[in-house]
């Protein structure tokens, strides 16, 4: 049963647009997850950037298991914080930034998290449809289909893409193939 209610994936896309065109970009220029965090007003943070976090939690979540999570959203005094893995690729961490930030766009419920006695964070609530509706929101806004769209009519390659754009390749391969963009201009050629 798929999670995403429809027209959303739409939905997304023409947003994603709007959202950009709001930062003063349009939907072929890169956007920076980091300005995106700031525009919505939230800060961004690595573990090691927290000021009272424990040596033994930062070197938890930096050094013991640091592909055991990605970014968190935590209100402080009612003001979004972004905690990210600085340890994750550019690529990645850009997608985790903005997907934390499409989770405040949406102004989904946030998630309930616990720090256990060894340090290990562990989450006591998960939405698989938040997850799914940001995961999407955030793609959309890293990488429209209105960039792919320009990138492959200028035949660039899915390092270049990725490299333009500051996502990963496995982000470019994804949007690709979901959003069916290589299929659509190979037929509107043929026509």
């Amino acid at each position: 049963m798929p999670l995403l209610e429809r027209g959303f994936k739409t939905w997304a896309e023409r947003f994603s647009l709007s959202l950009r065109k709001e930062m003063g970009l349009t939907g072929t220029e890169p956007l920076n997850p980091r300005a995106l965090a700031r525009f919505v007003g939230a800060r961004i943070l690595t573990p090691d950037q927290i000021p009272g976090l424990s040596t033994a939690a930062t070197r938890q979540l930096l050094e013991t298991d640091p592909e055991g999570w990605s970014a968190v959203t935590v209100a402080i005094d009612g003001n979004p914080l972004i905690v990210y893995n600085s340890r994750h690729s550019v690529g990645r961490q850009a997608s985790d930034i903005a997907h934390e930030v499409a989770h405040l766009l949406l102004d989904h419920d946030p998630g309930k998290m616990v720090l256990s006695q060894d340090g290990a964070m562990v989450m006591r609530s998960f939405n698989e449809k938040q997850e799914e509706e940001a995961n999407w929101l955030a793609w959309c806004l890293l990488l429209p289909r209105e960039a792919l769209m320009f990138a492959i009519r200028k035949r660039l390659t899915i390092e270049d893409i990725a490299l333009q754009f500051g996502v990963s390749k496995t982000l470019v391969n994804y949007r690709l193939r979901i959003t069916g963009v290589r299929t659509h201009l190979q037929r509107a050629s043929n026509y």
